[in-house]
């Protein structure tokens, strides 16, 4: 018969440690792993948090004073512009200058409520709303220089911002003379009071790119100058000058 060799207390005692530890390097090696890898994706994370929080931001966020009188110039001008075109709809002869006239107009309202957004945000007041025959609206006393000193020297104000100063807008009398009229001699002095419009509204926005701050009025001064100068020529061509 065969016998049965016990193991004894101390043989046991050992097997249990050496399991332990045998445990514990195996749960060492998992935390250690799990913290490398978090690491590792902590870093290729942060890269990306600090690229989409800085640059972009600033630029789009900070502001100056030309940006303010560029919104509290260009907002007058446009409102003039759309008043022009809702003169077009009753009184002009051709189809072009019609579909002309309402294209300026679905452009420019939305940039009204742009521009006068981002015054409200910055705490400047909104331009008042302005109905042709504005005294002193004479725009033949307008030149970029001098809307642009004008524009620096009241930016503080209660938003007027020198109508009569801002390159290309109507005097009150045009604008009188121009709801008078109807057919084909409403076209053509429309063409010709538009053109006249368009080209101050480049120069505005070009002040805007050179000196402005704020990203997106720069931008929207980009869009101007691209969009009205398409105007300028296709306006030239209807009145046979291109």
């Amino acid at each position: 018969m065969k016998s049965v060799v016990k193991p004894t207390r101390s043989f046991t005692r050992r097997l249990v440690l050496v399991g332990a530890t045998a445990a514990s390097v195996t749960v060492l090696a998992a935390c250690g792993g799990n913290d490398s890898g978090s690491r590792s994706d902590s870093a290729h994370r942060s890269p990306s948090k600090s690229a989409s929080s800085p640059s972009a931001a600033a630029s789009d966020g900070a502001h100056n004073a030309a940006d303010v009188a560029f919104a509290k110039g260009m907002i007058p001008h446009h409102r003039q512009a759309v008043e022009m075109a809702d003169l077009a709809a009753g009184r002009a002869a051709s189809s072009q200058v019609k579909e002309l006239a309402a294209k300026i107009k679905r452009a420019q309202d939305p940039e009204i409520r742009t521009m006068s957004g981002w015054l409200t945000a910055w705490g400047e007041q909104v331009p008042k709303g302005m109905t042709e025959g504005t005294p002193g609206m004479d725009h033949s006393a307008g030149s970029p220089d001098s809307a642009e000193s004008r524009h620096s020297g009241d930016s503080g104000h209660s938003g007027h911002t020198g109508h009569s100063e801002m390159p290309g807008m109507m005097g009150a009398e045009e604008m009188t003379a121009l709801k008078g009229k109807s057919g084909k001699a409403f076209d053509a002095a429309f063409l010709e009071m538009m053109v006249r419009h368009h080209q101050g509204a480049v120069k505005m926005a070009g002040t805007e790119k050179e000196k402005g701050a704020y990203g997106p009025a720069k931008r929207l001064a980009d869009d101007v100058i691209k969009a009205q100068e398409a105007e300028i020529a296709r306006m030239n061509k209807l009145l046979g000058k291109a």
